[in-house]
């Protein structure tokens, strides 16, 4: 089967699929305090995201990521990781892996790892229980931390994902950073994304770019740049005295695009060819009217047909430019 490429000749290798727009944190900087969920009609039932992501497999990915919202809230959410194994077994998926809030992984580490799950990644944005209350509204750390502990203890890779915030976290950077290190974990810096309708001023209040962050870490260590990619949009050093690798995912103040491999699902089978863009296709129709998956296949390759060089978030002129309507949440962290 031909695989799909883009009209940049990029392979599309890499899918991130959410499950849910439901989560047990009310994080700022990613949704409201008081969410319109969307009704369960309107998402994919765990059946349907089985069909959508094996034909994006038949199709070349070899990468598949879950997301949310929290993945691990979605209901009998394991069945799906159940059956996204058997592609592990193929050979034809070659990595199966989640980004989550941590609060559910002492419930699920040891499900996840037995499925052929080697990594997750695990959003962290302080090791201050006020301040992690604060930013996540109904978040509690002692419950992520005890299930970043469980992740490790079943043999899982934990990467700790940190969104860098001017005036909440930019003390927390060498703590961050030791803590990493003493535990194992990986530590990648992520741009605050102007995503939602979180209002302009908020999200310039919150922007701390990552040029800056990592002079302030170049002025205690030594960096090395790594060439290493892992299919994501991370830029990798390692840090010589600890030996450490850092990655800053940069979609502001460096664009990312031109190697860009992967496209989203949102839960209700909305597919994303570009995170800043608003332009999607609809997978839900095609998936609900044939049990037969070639109308699904033509309008996945309908809509890579339309993928774009790359986006343009902005916030050089002190407006944020690009800014999509859209939560993270509802796209897929």
């Amino acid at each position: 089967m031909t695989p799909l490429i883009d009209p940049f000749a990029r392979p599309i290798s890499y899918l991130r699929v959410s499950v849910t727009d439901r989560c047990d944190f009310r994080c700022t900087y990613c949704m409201a305090e008081h969410m319109q969920f969307l009704p369960k009609k309107d998402l994919l039932t765990l059946e349907e995201l089985d069909r959508l992501c094996t034909a994006f497999v038949r199709l070349g990915v070899e990468k598949l990521r879950v997301t949310g919202g929290e993945p691990l809230v979605r209901r009998e959410i394991m069945t799906f990781f159940k059956a996204m194994s058997r592609h592990l077994e193929t050979g034809a998926l070659k990595e199966l892996t989640l980004t989550t809030n941590g609060s559910q992984l002492s419930r699920f580490a040891d499900d996840l790892a037995a499925l052929g799950v080697r990594r997750v990644n695990v959003s962290l944005d302080t090791l201050d229980a006020a301040k992690f209350q604060a930013i996540t509204r109904w978040g509690r750390l002692a419950q992520v931390m005890d299930g970043i502990s469980a992740a490790k203890a079943a043999g899982l890779r934990v990467k700790i994902n940190t969104v860098a915030l001017k005036g909440f976290n930019e003390d927390e950077l060498f703590p961050l950073l030791d803590w990493c290190a003493s535990e194992g974990h990986d530590l990648t810096f992520i741009e605050v994304m102007p995503m939602g309708e979180m209002g302009e001023e908020m999200r310039l209040d919150q922007y701390w770019p990552l040029k800056d962050l990592r002079a302030r870490l170049a002025e205690r260590f030594t960096l090395s740049e790594l060439a290493e990619r892992t299919g994501g949009p991370a830029r990798y050093v390692r840090i010589e005295e600890t030996g450490q690798k850092i990655g800053f995912i940069t979609p502001l103040t460096h664009n990312f695009c031109e190697s860009c491999n992967r496209v989203r699902v949102t839960c209700t089978g909305e597919l994303f060819m570009c995170l800043g863009q608003e332009d999607n296709a609809d997978l839900r129709a095609p998936l609900r009217a044939s049990r037969d998956d070639v109308p699904l296949e033509q309008a996945i390759r309908a809509a890579i047909a339309r993928k774009p060089k790359g986006h343009d978030f902005d916030y050089s002129r002190q407006k944020v430019r690009g800014q999509v309507t859209r939560h993270m949440s509802h796209t897929g962290g």
